[in-house]
Formats: C-alpha cells, sequence, structure tokens
C-alpha cells in the first residue's frame, strides 16, 4: 500500500504580520492611576529595555509616571509626530510646547510673505504657492503665514510635510517653529515618506515644503497626499494648503499639486480638475481646455514642442496665480543673483580614454539590444551601469580639483548621484590625501545633522553628498547655540550632472544662497557624450529656475544624445527631486 504523498502546497497558517490581519485591535496598555503613555522614538531594528512597539501606533511605547533616565533620549521633541501623537494619547495632560525661544528676527520680506498668504486665505482661498529662490527665507516665510492663517480661520492643528533627509529637515522646521512661536496652534512636522501616519487626522493648515515632490499622480504619495489634503473636496470644506518650492516643475504637465488654486481662479470645481481614477489625465485635459499646448505622446500627454507656444503656456500658467485678487502665489529672485554655473572639462589619460570608449561601446550595444526588444527595464539599466562607470572613471580626477580647491582656502560641496561609484570612491581618496570629509549619504549611515555641521564649521573642508533639497550649506550661517558657520567661500561640484533640471537647481541653492554667491561646475569627460550633456544640462539647470520650468525640450536633447529617447521620459530622472 502506497502511502499518499503530502501537497507540497499545503496551506500553513500565516502569521499576522505576514497575512496583513491588524494588529491595531490589540489594546493599549493599561494606565494606572497617576501614570501616562509615553511616546519613544526608537530607531529601527534597535531594542531598548522598557520600550515596547505597539502596532496601534506604530511607535514604542513605555507606562509610567515618569520616564526613566534611560528612555530619556528617546523622548519625542515638541512638534514632532512622537509628539503629537503622545499628546493625543494622553489628552488630559499634554506635553507643553516650549516658550519662544525669540533668538529669530524675521526679516522684512519674510512678513511681507506671511502677509500675502494671510490675505489669499481671507478671501476665500484655498492655496498659495510660495516660489521664492533658494535661500530668499520660505521655512520662516511659511511659518508665519500658517500661523497667520491660522488666526484667521481658528485653525488648531498645522501640518507640515518636509523633504528628506528626516534628520536635517524636521530639526531645522521644529527649531525654526519654536524660535517663532506656536501662535496657539499643535504643530506637526513629518517627512513625505510618513504621510499615512498622519491620515487618520485632521489638519486646517498644510505646508507641504518642496512641493515638486507631487509632480507626478500615479505614486502613492500622490494618493496619500490626496487625501490629506482634500484635493478632490470642494474648496470651502479643504484645508488650507502652502506649497513652497523654488521649482515647482518641469512643465505645466506637472503641477498637478496646484489645480485647487487653477480651479479656483476659473470658478470651476475640482471634478472638473480631477478624478479618483486618473488624476493626471483629468488635470491635462483641463489644462488643454483653457489654453495650454498639450499633445498626445507615446506615454500620455505631452507639453507642446513648440517653442513660442511654450513660452506663452509659461506665461498662462503662472499668471493664473500671480493675476488672482489677491495673488495666489509669490516668487521673489534671490538678490545676490543666479548661479554662476559652467561646464569642467577633465583631460582624460589614455588608460582613462580606453577604458571609457570600452564602456560607451558596451552601453551602446546593450542599448541597441534593449530598443530592438522594446526593454525598457534593459534600457533603464543599461543606462545607469554606463553612468555609473563613467563617473568612477572621473574619480581621481574630481579628488585632484577638490583638493586644489581646499588648498585655495575654499571649502567644496560635491553633488555625486551613486554611493558605490561616486561618493565612496571619492571620500575614501580625500581622506587617504589627509582631508576631512563629511558624508550625507547611504540611508542611516551617518548622522546627517552632524556631518552637515563638521562641514558647516570648517572642521570638514569638504562635504559630498547625494541629497537633492533641504540641507543648508552656505557660508556665515547661523547656528544653534549662537555658533556661526565658516565664512570660507564654496564652490559646488557635480561629479555627475543631474539630468533633471529641478534637481540641479535644488542642489546648486544648498550653497548659493543668504547672500553668498557659490559657482558650480559640472563635471565631464573632454570630448566624449558626457561634454554635450553637461552644455544641455547647463540651460537646464537655468532653466528650472523660472516659476514652472519648462526644460523638457533639453531634457529630450540628453535623452537623444544617449540613444535613450524610446525610454519614457522618466527614466533619466527616475529617482531624483
Amino acid at each position: 500500500m502506497t502511502t499518499p504523498r503530502r501537497s507540497s502546497t499545503r496551506r500553513r497558517r500565516r502569521s499576522p504580520r505576514r497575512s496583513g490581519m491588524k494588529q491595531s485591535q490589540r489594546p493599549l496598555p493599561f494606565v494606572g492611576p497617576g501614570e501616562r503613555l509615553w511616546v519613544l522614538d526608537v530607531p529601527y531594528g534597535t531594542q531598548v529595555e522598557g520600550a515596547s512597539w505597539h502596532p496601534a501606533v506604530k511607535m514604542h511605547l513605555f507606562v509610567g509616571r515618569t520616564l526613566p533616565v534611560h528612555l530619556a533620549p528617546y523622548a519625542p521633541g515638541p512638534h514632532t509626530l512622537g509628539r503629537f501623537l503622545e499628546n493625543t494619547l494622553n489628552p488630559g495632560a499634554p506635553t507643553p510646547s516650549p516658550e519662544p525661544a525669540e533668538d529669530l528676527e524675521p526679516r522684512q520680506n519674510q512678513y511681507e510673505a506671511a502677509d500675502a498668504i494671510a490675505e489669499r486665505a481671507a478671501n476665500g482661498g484655498r492655496q498659495f504657492l510660495l516660489a521664492d529662490e533658494p535661500g530668499v527665507g520660505k521655512t520662516i516665510s511659511a511659518v508665519l503665514g500658517a500661523s497667520a492663517v491660522g488666526d484667521l480661520r481658528g485653525a488648531q492643528r498645522v501640518l507640515v510635510v518636509a523633504d528628506r533627509p528626516a534628520a536635517i529637515t524636521i530639526g531645522h522646521w521644529c527649531r525654526t517653529i519654536t524660535a517663532l512661536g506656536d501662535a496657539g496652534l499643535e504643530w506637526v512636522v513629518i517627512t513625505w515618506d510618513r504621510l499615512e501616519k498622519v491620515l487618520a487626522h485632521e489638519w486646517d493648515v498644510i505646508i507641504a515644503d518642496e512641493a515638486h515632490a507631487l509632480r507626478r499622480t500615479t505614486t502613492k504619495r500622490w494618493k496619500l497626499w490626496a487625501r490629506l489634503s482634500g484635493h478632490s473636496t470642494p474648496h470651502e470644506k479643504a484645508p488650507f494648503v502652502i506649497a513652497t518650492t523654488a521649482t515647482p516643475g518641469h512643465t505645466p504637465l506637472e503641477l498637478p499639486y496646484l489645480a485647487p488654486a487653477y480651479a479656483q481662479h476659473h470658478g470651476e470645481s475640482m471634478k472638473e480638475w480631477t478624478t479618483a481614477t486618473q488624476p493626471g489625465a483629468t488635470f491635462a485635459t483641463a489644462l488643454e481646455r483653457h489654453g495650454v499646448g498639450v499633445e498626445k505622446g507615446r506615454y500620455g500627454a505631452t507639453w507642446t514642442t513648440e517653442a513660442s507656444r511654450r513660452a506663452a503656456d509659461l506665461s498662462l500658467v503662472r499668471g493664473w496665480l500671480e493675476d488672482e485678487q489677491p495673488p495666489a502665489m509669490l516668487h521673489r529672485a534671490a538678490p545676490w543673483g543666479p548661479v554662476p554655473i559652467s561646464g569642467m572639462p577633465v583631460a582624460l589619460t589614455p588608460a582613462e580614454r580606453a577604458a571609457y570608449e570600452a564602456e560607451w561601446g558596451e552601453f551602446c550595444r546593450e542599448m541597441d539590444i534593449a530598443r530592438r526588444g522594446r526593454n525598457t527595464a534593459k534600457g533603464r539599466a543599461a543606462l545607469l551601469r554606463f553612468r555609473q562607470k563613467a563617473g568612477l572613471i572621473r574619480v581621481d580626477s574630481t579628488v585632484a580639483w577638490i583638493s586644489q580647491q581646499v588648498e585655495a582656502e575654499r571649502q567644496v560641496a560635491c553633488s555625486v548621484e551613486f554611493v558605490g561609484t561616486a561618493a565612496e570612491p571619492i571620500t575614501e581618496r580625500l581622506r587617504d590625501a589627509g582631508l576631512e570629509v563629511a558624508t550625507i549619504y547611504g540611508q542611516g549611515r551617518f548622522d546627517v545633522e552632524a556631518e552637515r555641521l563638521r562641514f558647516q564649521t570648517g572642521q570638514a573642508k569638504v562635504c559630498v553628498f547625494t541629497t537633492v533639497a533641504s540641507i543648508s550649506l552656505h557660508a556665515g550661517e547661523t547656528l544653534e547655540g549662537g555658533r556661526q558657520a565658516s565664512t570660507e567661500p564654496r564652490m559646488g561640484l557635480f561629479h555627475q550632472a543631474r539630468f533633471s533640471g529641478i534637481a540641479g537647481r535644488q542642489v546648486t541653492g544648498r550653497t548659493h544662497r543668504d547672500h553668498q554667491v557659490s559657482p558650480w561646475h559640472i563635471a565631464y569627460a573632454e570630448g566624449t557624450v558626457e561634454e554635450q550633456v553637461s552644455k544641455v544640462m547647463v540651460e537646464r539647470i537655468a532653466a528650472a529656475s523660472d516659476t514652472v520650468g519648462g526644460d523638457t525640450t533639453g531634457l529630450e536633447g540628453v535623452a537623444q544624445l544617449l540613444g535613450a529617447d524610446w525610454l519614457p521620459p522618466a527614466s533619466l530622472t527616475e529617482g531624483t527631486t
């Protein structure tokens, strides 16, 4: 008699975590008389005695009358998500907000921006675009503006959604709010990747920092944002949104987050500008209906390629906000002028040129195979590999140039896109040469705020970083505790050209700000395709300083140079801001 063989597909009982069963139904810990729930910001993967993870809060908790000394370092600071959740869990005993520091005096132009935001809200507007150049002072302007709107509308809560890295941006916003005072409002500062954690709460005013992060309507981020901000709701029921960014988008089609302001300008409901199923398509249709040149492309709606029409479109969509009474946007150029930016040719050695040409030949072969097979995944992979290997070949030249600038008593900010083939070898070789290097790259590998301060105080003469926005590296900055950043002039270098004009413009704004003129260079291998790409990128970064941008034609030129014009447009800028 043959024993029946057990099926290899026998169903197993899945754990609640794997099966997605609702763990949040587990009750909160019992709180005895005189005790409270303490919320703790314990880093992922860290175990701390006495701190227990709770799925309902999605954070660590401790129950007790006071917080033990060993848990005190994990207590959330004022205006953070942890502090907000803790106050929500202890409604009868919230932790009071700190008194205003009174060590930050806003400039006149920041008061003027706050007045403009408040005036828009007072006249029934639901959105304001603060599009000042980097360094003009959008953070303080937005906090003052949100406080004024809160006073006008009897608001209770303000949500600030900041860009990453969280270790820098959240602290920056929280310190600014503390210094200026909370105006009797409950403030919560999070980053874009934590939108889901605040969906269950209502917000009266929302500040969307670096709002160009909302350019694409097919992402999870957009779907969460649309729910959180009441994007599709009637104008009178939505929270007031202050969108801040120096680089709103490359084209009008990348401005869906401004649809509420556009709809109000045209006296239309949000139903005419967005739908739940195809928000991007509906937005493009609405733009076309109101005179923007929209064409059908291989991957959906695209902006017109006609130069004169593009110029008219930029003026048109900007006018929808500027011509409102009162205006729905404010854009002020930096008084210290535009960023001086130029290409920096690198003469390859015979061995380097042979290696470069070999990599270029291999890339062309791989791209041709991918194109003939219409395999976009292979095409993207080939493009990524080539950019990484081409950058690796130029590492020694970048290190030599940076060393020379440091000898000339300048501090250097070096922007890279890739860690393993650029950031790490550049950092290692600079340190081998005896230079102190601050590093802001690699998720969770460094204390980014500590590294930033090493550069700002002059302890490290070089900063190698991958982040695009929300870090300040300029000279003379007033630091926490009354310290001052070093006053040595800053130089910037793109080890790899950013294909996104918005990303490039944001990067140059890290050092060229607050009356500090900081020249930037784009390194490229002389006599190669990189030289042509770099020339295009100089123009694209300059174009991105416009309130809309409009540098898509340049992106198409880059794609053609690399033989990648058959790939989806986002292939060249994926992963960039």
